[in-house]
């Protein structure tokens, strides 16, 4: 039986297709082809630059991590 809290229909989100190059309601392709779920379409649609953005965040915490370790 599911949680209370649980909704037993969720929104199946948006998801952004690395192989097509599509936005997608709901897990319609391959799990290794998407990147979501998102909120809503127009999220999924900046899937990459939402992606490239965390990506640059996390090479220059790694940055000042390492710089502050070689002390």
């Amino acid at each position: 039986m599911a949680a209370r809290d649980e909704d037993p229909q969720p929104d199946p989100g948006w998801y952004y297709n690395t192989r097509t190059g599509e936005v997608e309601h709901g897990a319609v392709s391959r799990a290794i082809d998407r990147m979501g779920p998102y909120p809503d379409e127009a999220t999924a649609r900046q899937a990459l630059e939402i992606a490239r953005a965390r990506t640059e965040e996390a090479d220059e915490a790694d940055r000042k991590w390492n710089e502050g370790s070689s002390n």
